[in-house]
């Protein structure tokens, strides 16, 4: 259990409460090495062990009866969360091929990073770190108990090329796409049936350069739904938190039939006459927990 405004961190896993806007998941490249330090997340005690127990149980009779009582005054503004955990393992998407260059494309780049972490998902999960540079990609999916970090001098530029957005079905409740009968361009940043997924980072900067796709939808040559930024389904325990959006083709963020998820700080922009650049579409049909921050 939490306090209101703060983190407790016990064997090797943090439990976050909404009360706490620093994230604590900025990160450190030193010197172009492979090292990349996480920071805050896992702080490891050099304690004897009869000293943390007795410790922990200390601090968990206190912050047990915070919690008790927050609840009792406050039940509906008290929601714990914890998928912001230790991830084990690292890697930074440069050791999977990515080239930060704003031309080349880094899609197979960040599908191998993701797959090739996928495998810790029972092993701690991993985080894939995304440096800085401008790095062009078309869609990616994600996967369970992992973490994207993009970087604050980070911009991820989506690629213009369609054949990079493969096509998906019209969403269930939908029954066709929104700007076509047809299908829909999977999103930019794309998962389904996941658990325990963390999109975030030093405000780092996702470029949807929608033009391309406002274009073909003025002048009607859409024959498939225009591309989200980021789109989650089927999923539970999500936090999309610290970035910024901007130029998005159709919505930005969109979780659908999901549960517990978690959306704040992020800072959305896109011009005046852009279509349907809704800043965070939710559409949920299952009892769920949404939680969504204005600044």
């Amino acid at each position: 259990l939490l306090e209101p405004k703060g983190r407790e961190q016990t064997n090797n896993q943090s439990r976050t409460s909404l009360y706490n806007k620093s994230l604590s998941t900025s990160a450190t490249l030193y010197n172009h090495t492979k090292v990349f330090q996480t920071m805050g997340l896992c702080q490891l005690s050099k304690k004897s062990h009869l000293v943390e127990i007795v410790l922990a149980l200390f601090v968990l009779g206190l912050l047990s009866l915070r919690v008790v009582e927050c609840r009792r005054s406050r039940s509906w503004e008290l929601f714990e969360y914890p998928a912001i955990s230790c991830r084990k393992h690292s890697a930074l998407l440069t050791e999977f091929g990515g080239k930060g260059d704003g031309r080349t494309s880094n899609t197979k780049a960040f599908q191998s990073a993701i797959q090739n972490l996928s495998r810790f998902a029972s092993d701690g999960g991993a985080q894939l770190i995304v440096p800085p540079g401008k790095w062009l990609t078309g869609s990616f999916n994600l996967t369970s108990h992992f973490t994207l970090y993009i970087h604050k001098e980070a911009l991820l530029l989506a690629s213009q090329d369609e054949s990079e957005f493969p096509l998906v079905d019209a969403l269930p409740s939908y029954g066709r796409g929104r700007d076509a009968p047809g299908g829909r361009f999977s999103s930019l940043i794309f998962g389904t049936n996941l658990t325990d997924v963390v999109i975030t980072g030093g405000n780092g900067t996702i470029d949807g350069q929608g033009a391309y796709w406002w274009k073909k939808f003025h002048t009607k040559e859409l024959n498939n739904t225009r591309p989200y930024l980021i789109e989650i389904m089927y999923s539970d325990q999500v936090h999309i938190s610290n970035l910024t959006l901007i130029n998005s083709p159709s919505w930005n963020v969109h979780p659908i039939y999901s549960r517990n998820v978690i959306i704040q700080w992020l800072t959305i922009l896109a011009p005046t006459n852009s279509p349907n650049t809704d800043g965070i579409n939710p559409g949920n049909h299952l009892p769920a927990y949404l939680y969504i921050t204005i600044n």
